[in-house]
């Protein structure tokens, strides 16, 4: 009930669209009715000539016996029986198929609007989402949720929802009909309604419990899709292409068992309300031909009365369908409320305050961090162990240590992307946990082994964040990253579409336009995470350039592998088991027997140019 409530809530907005909606598919189910007791005088009148033209009779009132008639709902231009119910039955038809129309229509703008904010704001939650988010919510379990489990909500509160109404109200005029025309034999119809309702909620519940795992079963498919095709050059590298395929198999074969136990509990309905309707209509021609024997009914008047029972028999084995359809879009509403409710790891606070512009310095002050720490503080979890570390505006501090030491795990407190588990992170002595997330960011550049690129434009992709941007700006930071000429030789330059994550690109040229895109954001602090440690020499030697360009007058945090750019520092830090081991310039650290120098001795030796033997 809560998910409908928050459902419901989408549709506020539209109420101006759902109202005259709902209102003309109320008046469809009423002409609905109104075609169907016509029944009645075309049998008693208009096949019976003898019967005569006069006060042809629709129906009486149950509570005064008061007759109502045709004549009333028809010009009194006609005044014979055919002419009199011909044009009762078109013109209701032509005014049903207008209303039919608007209504269905106004129905499914409300539908479709209240999901297009729905899926606005799934999207907006998980944009807003920490990083640790990203690391538990596979990429396939958040685009299935995005895309099917929308579209399932969609379906059910727009297509069915305006088939919905309109069998509702035919529903409800068409029960006022038969109960109007069949008196007290139409009371025998309300001993099926307990069965139909307790049936209906238990078939609903299971559909809802499958629909959700058939859902989950089509998110692991997604995921395999996105990891096989983002990753198709190491699938082919490894010669893996009939495992994945298997694997993608597998995965198909467990979404088809899913997807049929869902149509093996929704399948059920409709031959059920079938046998319950067979039952009822059985029950009244037992009850009605003694009734008519007896003169309590005309001919035509029962025939309508059970016309109108088989009519009313419709909408309720469809509403079995459309209960199906809504429990359907119950189960994958759940999904999406789960990851708009989820709590966030990095929260800003209601009245955090914009960070100055960087003036000072960024200071670890007893800086503790793990991943999903329980609420012991589990060690063996942690990942960094009190660092305590200043460093000052305008320097370059160079982070070295082995694989899995924490090295990109620090650099990453700074923008927040997770927050310390213990101590504080300052930037001119403000609290980045005080600050807002959007004045922290705007003042930190990032560049990245893994270069990301967007399927764009090359200027666009240079410009990301600044759309409106000038060309020339876009132009002088591509020269400053040295990728202006290599930008000129693409096909149409600056407005070449590079493919999705830059594929069209070679490594150093993906990194040179991630060094163009942080130049024109001109951040004040700089993080550069092993951003060269992937490329060739020749690549290498172009983008440690650009690098210089992009270092100078500001403050750098640089993980790197090669020797030049460690070496450019103003001072390095070891990093060892979470925590800090040494700390000092090339120089100082090469002196000590430390894990600095076993590093410089496995890594970056290997790098010093050989040195020339000279002949005497």
């Amino acid at each position: 009930m809560r998910q409908l409530t928050r459902l419901v809530r989408y549709v506020l907005p539209f109420l101006a669209q759902l109202i005259p909606g709902v209102l003309l598919l109320a008046a469809v189910g009423f002409l609905e009715a109104f075609r169907l007791v016509l029944l009645k005088p075309v049998l008693d009148r208009v096949l019976n000539p003898s019967s005569g033209s006069q006060n042809i009779v629709l129906l009486n009132l149950p509570w005064s016996g008061k007759p109502i008639y045709l004549q009333w709902f028809v010009p009194s231009a006609f005044h014979n029986a055919w002419t009199i119910v011909a044009f009762a039955l078109v013109a209701s038809t032509v005014f049903k198929g207008l209303c039919d129309y608007s209504g269905t229509y106004l129905v499914n703008h409300a539908g479709f609007g209240m999901i297009t904010d729905l899926r606005n704001d799934l999207y907006n939650a998980i944009m807003r989402r920490s990083a640790a988010f990203f690391s538990r919510n596979t990429t396939g379990t958040l685009v299935s949720t995005t895309i099917n489990d929308i579209e399932r909500v969609q379906f059910a509160m727009s297509s069915v929802l305006a088939e919905f109404l309109q069998q509702f109200f035919t529903f409800i005029f068409t029960a006022i009909a038969v109960v109007i025309l069949g008196r007290q034999l139409a009371w025998v119809l309300l001993l099926f309604i307990p069965v139909i309702v307790y049936s209906s909620r238990k078939i609903g519940t299971r559909v809802r419990h499958t629909t959700r795992h058939g859902q989950d079963k089509l998110a692991e498919i997604q995921n395999i899709l996105h990891e096989t095709i983002t990753g198709n050059r190491i699938v082919k590298a490894f010669n893996t292409e009939n495992w994945e395929i298997l694997r993608f198999r597998k995965a198909a074969q467990r979404l088809f068992r899913a997807n049929l136990r869902s149509v093996a509990a929704s399948a059920l309905s409709s031959p059920l309300m079938d046998v319950f309707g067979a039952i009822a209509i059985a029950l009244l021609l037992l009850m009605g031909r003694s009734r008519i024997a007896h003169g309590d009914f005309t001919l035509g008047a029962f025939v309508t009365f059970v016309a109108a029972v088989l009519s009313m028999y419709n909408p309720v084995r469809k509403f079995a369908l459309f209960n199906n359809n809504f429990q359907q879009a119950l189960g994958a509403s759940s999904e999406i409320f789960r990851f708009m409710d989820l709590e966030d790891d990095v929260k800003e606070k209601p009245r955090a305050r914009a960070l100055p512009s960087f003036a000072r310095s960024v200071t670890f002050d007893g800086v503790s961090f793990c991943y999903a720490c329980d609420q012991a503080g589990d060690e063996a979890r942690q990942v960094l162990r009190n660092i305590n570390l200043e460093v000052r505006k305008g320097e370059v501090l160079a982070i070295v240590g082995s694989s899995g030491a924490g090295k990109s795990t620090l650099v990453h407190l700074i923008p927040r992307f997770f927050d310390v588990s213990g101590g504080r992170l300052l930037i001119d002595g403000a609290d980045v946990r005080d600050v807002t997330l959007a004045s922290l960011r705007e003042q930190i550049g990032i560049v990245t082994q893994d270069t990301i690129l967007f399927n764009d434009s090359v200027r666009n992709n240079i410009a990301y964040g600044h759309p409106d941007i000038a060309q020339k700006d876009v132009e002088a930071a591509a020269v400053a990253a040295l990728a202006h000429d290599f930008i000129r030789q693409l096909p149409a330059g600056y407005d070449t579409v590079i493919g999705e994550r830059g594929v069209r690109l070679s490594g150093g040229e993906r990194q040179r336009i991630a060094i163009a895109r942080a130049l024109l954001k001109n951040a004040p602090i700089l993080i550069l995470d092993e951003a060269t440690s992937a490329l060739d020499s020749e690549s290498e030697s172009l983008v440690q350039s650009a690098l210089h360009n992009l270092m100078t007058g500001r403050t750098v945090f640089v993980i790197a592998h090669r020797l030049s750019t460690v070496r450019r520092a103003d001072r390095i830090v070891v990093i060892e088991n979470g925590s800090i081991s040494d700390i000092g310039a090339h120089e100082a650290l090469m002196q000590k027997l430390g894990t600095y120098r076993r590093l410089y001795d496995l890594q970056f030796a290997n790098l010093e140019p050989p040195t020339a033997v000279v002949e005497p």
